[in-house]
């Protein structure tokens, strides 16, 4: 099974220890909302806590696999492409999940594209929320 796959199973399980597992120790998040990367394993774990209370009807309805580079290093990884739908407080959502692995099959870079524009901004105030609330972030002044 490759790391994709278990990827998947332990999304579509709400297994977030399973999730978590399949991080590398460094992995760096890139959202469709921020500039710069969520980076290292206890703040991405955060995250998806917050994720998987977010998304409605989540679930995975195609994949593509291949090489791509990854960072700027030029450096080409494993990499996937999980094409997902679900709703976030009414509102249909579209998007991928970029997975690149490291040397040792874990994700090293995960990065996320949504679209309708709508969506991203209501998928970014959802998920702003619920890590403020989770303390993760500091609230707003």
């Amino acid at each position: 099974m490759s790391t994709a796959d278990a990827f998947r199973d332990a999304v579509e399980a709400g297994d977030q220890a399973a999730i978590v597992a399949l991080f590398a120790p460094d992995i760096r998040f890139y959202s469709p909302v921020k500039f710069t990367p969520f980076e290292g394993i206890e703040v991405v774990s955060a995250l998806f806590s917050v994720l998987q209370r977010t998304f409605t009807d989540f679930r995975y309805v195609g994949e593509f696999s291949g090489w791509a580079e990854e960072g700027r290093g030029g450096e080409e990884a494993e990499s996937y492409i999980l094409v997902f739908r679900t709703v976030v407080e009414g509102k249909d959502v579209h998007g991928i999940d970029l997975l690149q692995l490291d040397a040792q099959g874990l994700i090293s870079t995960f990065t996320v594209m949504i679209r309708p524009l709508s969506a991203v901004t209501t998928v970014s105030q959802a998920i702003y929320a619920g890590l403020v609330a989770d303390g993760v972030l500091p609230a707003p002044a």
